[in-house]
């Protein structure tokens, strides 16, 4: 006889409109204009998604040199990450045809960092080094312009030449408890610092983390399904293990939840991170069915109908049934 199991399924969970409008530009591309298409970077941080593009006939790539010269009239799309002014810049030298498909999120957050530099601020960059939203928004401005601020012990260390001509940004996907901490230090150390004129961490990652919190308390066990090398999908499993989760864990697929570890568990929190397809989700659901006699209670926080509108160059196409299914994480 299986044990009883109450999975909180929360909401919102999975794409976000920025995943979705990215995954969607390297479809469109490849209809209009046929395979190959090239993709510097992975397009949004699911090994899932990228090997589905892969099969319809995208090519992966870190640089735009490993294009073949053969291919340069192919489209090369830019990830929902966003990419240092240089990309571009190196992609018109070459005389390669591209599709930007960073997040208009993202792009919020360049222009309010070129907007403090405008105003003769130096830029303070909450966010976490390495990743290639941090790396693009650094982009934006002259070396020197940013100062890249991970931790609060980052925020009491450093030393600007100029503290009353600060205003800071953040990376799109932080946690918001601990982004405010940081806030508070630095306005604490300097009084005068400008913030955005909007929040830089976006709607569908503050809305997944409250989701997360709503359901948390009391689980035996919170599993995320996300990349590890995705920012918005740790921040979840953090947020859960601080929010009352016995444990938080991080998955890619049903087949690496360490069924032998889970143990006797009656109440499991699930989510998804903003690049993890609503098929996994069924999946790791099915498998959980499989073992156990699953109830499965909604924690909704908030309804999400944001869209963002594909490059003009590709609204002429049309996406079939099959074609939409992959786009929305259910094929």
């Amino acid at each position: 006889m299986k044990s009883p199991l109450t999975i909180r399924l929360c909401g919102p969970r999975g794409f976000c409109a920025g995943v979705d409008r990215a995954i969607q530009i390297v479809v469109l591309a490849l209809k209009k204009y046929g395979a190959p298409v090239y993709v510097r970077h992975e397009i949004v941080h699911n090994r899932y998604v990228v090997e589905g593009l892969e099969a319809k006939g995208a090519v992966f790539v870190e640089e735009l040199n490993e294009i073949p010269a053969e291919y340069q009239a192919q489209p090369v799309v830019f990830s929902a990450h966003g990419v240092p002014k240089s990309v571009p810049a190196d992609a018109e030298a070459r005389n390669l045809f591209y599709l930007d498909a960073t997040c208009p999120l993202v792009s919020k957050v360049h222009k309010q960092a070129m907007r403090h530099e405008r105003q003769g601020r130096h830029v303070l960059l909450i966010g976490h080094a390495g990743h290639p939203e941090v790396i693009g928004t650094m982009g934006q401005l002259p070396e020197g312009a940013v100062t890249l601020v991970e931790t609060e012990a980052d925020a009491a260390l450093i030393q600007p030449e100029n503290p009353d001509a600060l205003g800071f940004v953040t990376q799109t996907t932080l946690s918001v408890d601990d982004t405010d901490g940081i806030i508070r230090a630095l306005r604490a150390r300097f009084p005068n610092i400008q913030a955005p004129a909007a929040e830089s961490i976006c709607y569908a990652t503050t809305n997944r983390q409250e989701a997360v919190k709503q359901a948390a308390p009391g689980t035996d066990l919170f599993l995320v399904v996300g990349a590890p090398n995705s920012s918005n999908s740790k921040r979840l499993v953090e947020v859960a293990e601080r929010s009352g989760a016995a444990r938080g864990l991080l998955v890619q697929r049903a087949d690496e939840i360490p069924w032998d570890e889970i143990g006797d568990i009656s109440v499991l929190g699930l989510s998804a991170g903003a690049s993890a397809p609503e098929l996994i989700v069924d999946e790791i659901i099915d498998a959980f069915r499989a073992r156990f006699d699953v109830t499965v209670e909604l924690a909704i926080t908030a309804e999400e109908t944001e869209n963002f509108p594909v490059n003009r160059v590709l609204r002429d196409v049309e996406l079939t049934t099959a074609d939409m299914a992959f786009v929305n994480g259910n094929s």
